[in-house]
């Protein structure tokens, strides 16, 4: 079988499915979720409330039946006691028959856009009611008696710092308590960035010229370069790995501040450039860290397409994959081969279920049959072919990569062939941000969920077995509202030719004794390519469906093993 007819997915017939634990990989989501988002939230103890005396209602009785002309009367001193007993009516009025009256405020996150919000009220024994109003338009109300103990909760539509306030009245005694902060939603929208390099060691930028040494990493600034603001949370960035001449990974996290994880990003062999797609998060100082994980010096090169912060901009909807370009078959432009150093404009916008209005895509960018060296950058329907570039290739090679592409306001993208030589192109749609998407980044330390070479993480042994599929369940019950996965996808061990496809399962998990669920309908899209003794990583942005299983096909013809590490989540609650 081709590289070509591998990549298009067809003709294969379903196999076995290899089912792994869900318990293992939902707990961990469960609990990288928590964390995560509790990081953030406010508190401001009852001595901030401010106590307001309202106007009653015997008050305004009072001024409305006042005499307009009355009899005068001889007027004679007050004595001491009566002065002394008019202040001290006075004090208890300004007081009110409630002077304890005050709330304690505080608000954590639990989810992306979530607040749990806490209101401990003190009051004397009288009919209190009380309005929450949560900053974005939106109040609850409550009633309460005397000393009270509130707990209420949120779901807020978009990213971003939200005023807290709640309001206690005592109508009885014409007073009222008002207390609040303002709270930072844990999760991040996105903003598209015209692809741009801030890293490449081969000629200096965004570091000292010269390599990367063996176990040593070179940082790169983010927040602040490149029109990328200040307190941005986690960045997109093409990372490629060049001038290899030996085996290694690499790892991209925070850097200052956080302990580097034992995930992996991109692996890569001697004699290859590798790219990969890396959603990372920013560490406070505004840098992010490559780490090369190989014991031989390599070049490290980084192109920002976007970035995420806690402001309302695009959030993110996911699809199950759907091809809109392969020059093979003419789909979505001419068709034959993407002729060297040239560009196609395809439309993405408004077409299969994406919306006009995206500002950038999810894509799975896949180069087949290439006659030369070369790369492919995708970009915005217009403007010029930026200096970045999304995926590499060598002769005869089929290789994929994960892309996030601005589109234009006419929903297109274009894609540039940066070789000599003419190549064939496939892209498949799997995600878009728009202003109407609702689900925000929640980043969290990467883990491990499964990897076929141990006999851990839930599963039972044995290697990812040609034409099969291996099913993962995801969602825990405490991860509510997630619209997708962030994962790594690394197949490794290769003996063949092949390609991994990756896509909501319509079942869901058996029951314990049940047997597996059937396959459901084979993808035609591919998330990543190999070929014999290759490891090949690719980011994955996955939507566990209405099951909350996602399943991994191998499309080869050749056993391989598969190793999933999870970055984070989309979650629109």
């Amino acid at each position: 079988m081709t590289a070509a007819f591998v990549a298009a997915g067809l003709g294969i017939i379903p196999g076995i499915a290899q089912a792994a634990d869900p318990v293992p990989v939902a707990a961990g989501v469960a609990e990288a979720i928590a964390e995560a988002s509790t990081s953030e939230g406010f508190h401001s103890p009852a001595d901030r409330t401010i106590r307001t005396t309202l106007p009653t209602a015997t008050d305004g009785k009072a001024k409305a039946n006042a005499p307009t002309a009355a009899p005068q009367k001889a007027q004679t001193a007050p004595t001491a006691q009566a002065a002394e007993a008019a202040a001290t009516e006075q004090a208890a009025l300004d007081a009110g028959a409630n002077p304890t009256l005050a709330v304690d405020v505080s608000g954590t996150s639990y989810t992306a856009h979530g607040i749990e919000l806490t209101a401990l009220i003190t009051s004397a024994d009288f009919a209190l009611d009380i309005v929450v109003d949560w900053g974005d338009g939106k109040t609850d109300t409550f009633t309460a008696q005397g000393n009270y103990e509130l707990h209420a909760s949120h779901i807020y539509d978009k990213s971003g710092q939200y005023q807290v306030q709640v309001k206690v009245t005592d109508t009885a005694n014409a007073v009222q308590a008002t207390n609040g902060g303002a709270f930072l939603t844990p999760g991040a929208d996105f903003t598209p960035h015209t692809p741009t390099r801030l890293l490449d060691t081969r000629n200096g930028t965004g570091a000292a010229v010269g390599k990367v040494p063996g176990q040593g990493s070179a940082r790169v600034k983010v927040a602040g370069n490149a029109s990328v603001p200040a307190g941005v949370t986690a960045v997109a960035l093409n990372v490629t790995v060049t001038e290899t001449i030996d085996s290694g990974h690499v790892t991209v996290w925070p850097g200052a501040g956080y302990d580097r994880p034992n995930t992996s990003n991109l692996n890569y062999t001697a004699g290859r450039s590798v790219p990969n797609m890396v959603i990372v998060p920013v560490g406070e100082d505004g840098y992010v860290e490559l780490f090369n994980g190989g014991w031989q010096p390599v070049d490290l090169i980084a192109d920002v397409t976007g970035y995420f912060t806690r402001a309302s901009a695009s959030g993110y909807t996911s699809m199950t994959p759907a091809r809109f370009v392969d020059t093979r078959e003419g789909v979505g432009t001419t068709r034959g081969k993407l002729a060297a150093r040239s560009a196609f404009t395809t439309r993405i916008g408004g077409l299969q279920g994406v919306p006009q209005n995206v500002t950038a895509v999810a894509l799975n960018v896949t180069v087949t049959e290439p006659e030369g060296p070369g790369h492919i950058t995708a970009f915005s329907g217009t403007g010029p072919v930026p200096t970045a570039s999304n995926l590499n290739f060598v002769p005869g090679q089929t290789v994929a990569n994960a892309v996030i592409v601005p589109v234009a306001a006419d929903g297109t993208i274009k894609i540039f062939n940066g070789a000599w030589s003419p190549t064939h192109v496939v892209v498949d749609v799997v995600g878009y941000y728009s202003p109407d998407s609702k689900a925000a980044f929640l980043p969290f330390t990467p883990f491990r969920t499964l990897d076929t070479r141990e006999e851990a993480y839930g599963w039972p042994g044995g290697r990812f077995r040609a034409r099969e599929f291996i099913t993962k369940g995801f969602t825990p019950e405490a991860a509510t509202g997630v619209e997708a996965y962030v994962l790594n996808a690394t197949v490794t061990e290769t003996r063949g030719t092949g390609f991994l496809s990756v896509a909501p399962s319509p079942y869901a998990l058996p029951v314990e004794g049940e047997p597996a669920a059937p396959a459901g309908p084979r993808p035609v899209s591919s998330t990543l390519n190999w070929t014999t003794g290759d490891t090949v990583p690719n980011l994955v942005q996955a939507s566990d469906g209405d099951h909350g299983v996602i399943t991994f096909w191998n499309q080869g013809h050749e056993d391989a093993d598969l190793v999933l590490d999870v970055f984070g989540v989309y979650q629109t609650k």
